[in-house]
């Protein structure tokens, strides 16, 4: 049987890495081609796998597309994904849109410039990020719920702006799956002050980073079904997986000999909103196609307490006090964490992720603080069509009701039964008129580019947008309006501080 060529980005990376290890069992059935920066550090890291027979590697730039070319070339199915992730995108904002968004367009203009494209299959790995905050009462939540991503979050915006050119790009195999976030052994190593842009009873539904390079490996089966294909997946490790975030510091801390962490912090240092993390309701479709979880938050508290450095496994004999202040609260202290910006006053920043000083002031200490445990009943959002019909049954009724529940209109007369991908006329609550497809508007959750998500004006959104509304309101009072216009992509003056 003729061997398939993968090609695959981001290898150095968690997901990526671990996605190459595991294709790297299967060379008798797969080619690999590699694309890789020519750093120190990832040539480091791609050494072991030069040499093996099946293994291409190509050192250049997912920007440039001529490099991009030489690995599509006679590619079978395309793995993309590398690009510049949080946190260290929050630090290089212009850069990050400008790597994740050019990398997309140059893949999918090389899969079209091939031979045949429609035997090509493009993987493409988004965020959880793309659906924002998403704490109680609607922390439950699928594909298909509103694109709105956290203010200041760069990284997500890239993503949403590349998914949007995969799923209408008129490819004939493509899917996107929004990865959660990645649990590896080394994660507590690296401190950063995103730790604390995370609500303290925010959720999340975690998967772990061998899962999602099985994941990768396993969407390469030439047997995946055909229904798998053009549609939108959360990644998530399902029931097991999922954790608040208070609890899930107390297990990672617990094991490590540092106690809990109402001896390691203040609840004052947390956010309360404007970061992203759900639970799935919807994860296990994933699961039924490609058979990739193994395990549960607590196998993997045990893998990294195990593989922890020696300095972190001494943690147990230094005061709880001494971590907290030599620790923990210089993290809250750095740039972009979230005692810096109530020290220097970095209004837009408390108000995207307190909703005022006076909001963040009025958090309890831990004697009232509490700490709650989200509802584990599904609750689902509303997508404004009949959902219960089959996708092949979906016409143009039911694209004029999704329109009207996002405050437009869809302005097509016809459409084809079924027809997911042609793209129609729409036009939003604030009279843009734009072209999209069902299945950007219906399975992903997008609306029109020119109002979502730049520039940030949710607010306005909110109160012409019934679908959005649904995701703003349990968070925001109705009298709010704060708009962040695009001079924050700019904004990194007291971030070199």
């Amino acid at each position: 049987m003729k061997k398939q060529n993968i090609f695959l980005t981001g290898a150095t990376g968690h997901m990526g890495h671990e996605g190459l290890k595991q294709l790297v069992r299967h060379l008798d059935i797969y080619n690999l081609t590699l694309l890789v920066l020519p750093t120190e550090h990832d040539r480091k890291v791609i050494a072991p796998y030069e040499q093996l027979e099946g293994v291409r590697v190509v050192y250049g730039d997912l920007t440039a597309y001529a490099d991009v070319l030489k690995c599509v070339n006679g590619a079978d199915v395309v793995l993309h994904v590398g690009g510049l992730v949080s946190p260290a995108a929050d630090y290089h904002p212009e850069r990050t849109l400008e790597v994740n968004v050019t990398a997309v367009k140059n893949i999918i203009k090389a899969i079209k410039a091939q031979p045949d494209p429609n035997n090509i299959k493009l993987v493409y790995i988004g965020t959880v990020a793309e659906t924002g905050g998403r704490n109680a009462p609607i922390h439950w939540g699928r594909a298909g719920d509103p694109i709105k991503i956290s203010v200041y979050d760069f990284y997500a915006l890239s993503k949403v702006l590349a998914e949007r050119e995969v799923i209408e790009a008129g490819l004939k195999y493509w899917v996107s799956m929004r990865q959660t976030g990645i649990l590896y052994p080394e994660m507590l190593n690296n401190l950063d002050p995103i730790m604390f842009h995370e609500p303290l009873n925010g959720v999340f539904e975690w998967v772990t980073a061998e899962d999602s390079g099985r994941l990768l490996a396993n969407v390469c089966d030439p047997d995946v079904p055909e229904a798998f294909w053009r549609h939108v997946y959360n990644i998530g490790g399902g029931a097991e997986y999922r954790t608040v975030n208070w609890q899930f510091m107390n297990m990672c801390f617990g094991a490590l000999g540092m106690g809990r962490i109402e001896k390691l912090f203040e609840p004052r240092w947390f956010a309360t909103r404007n970061f992203h993390g759900q639970w799935f309701s919807d994860s296990d479709k994933l699961e039924v196609y490609l058979h990739f979880r193994t395990g549960s938050v607590a196998d993997f508290i045990s893998e990294m307490k195990e593989k922890a450095p020696m300095s972190t496994k001494f943690a147990h004999f230094v005061p709880s006090w001494a971590i907290k202040n030599m620790v923990f609260k210089p993290v809250a202290n750095k740039p972009f964490g979230t005692l810096f910006w109530l020290k220097h006053n970095v209004e837009d920043r408390i108000h995207a992720f307190f909703g005022s000083r006076e909001a963040w002031q009025q958090i309890p200490g831990w004697e009232q603080f509490a700490l709650e445990k989200p509802s584990m009943e599904m609750q689902l959002l509303d997508h404004g069509y009949d959902e219960s019909k089959p996708e092949a049954e979906l016409g143009i009724e039911d694209m004029r009701q999704a329109a009207l529940f996002r405050g437009g209109e869809c302005l097509s007369e016809t459409m084809t039964k079924g027809d997911m991908a042609t793209k129609l006329t729409w036009r939003s609550a604030q009279g843009d008129v734009f072209e999209a497809s069902p299945a950007l508007v219906l399975l992903a959750g997008h609306w029109s580019p020119k109002t979502l998500p730049m520039p940030w004006n949710y607010d306005e959104e909110a109160r012409l947008n019934p679908f959005f509304a649904q995701v703003w309101y349990p968070h925001h009072d109705k009298t709010e309006h704060h708009v962040y216009d695009e001079r924050i992509l700019k904004d990194e003056s007291y971030a070199a501080t």
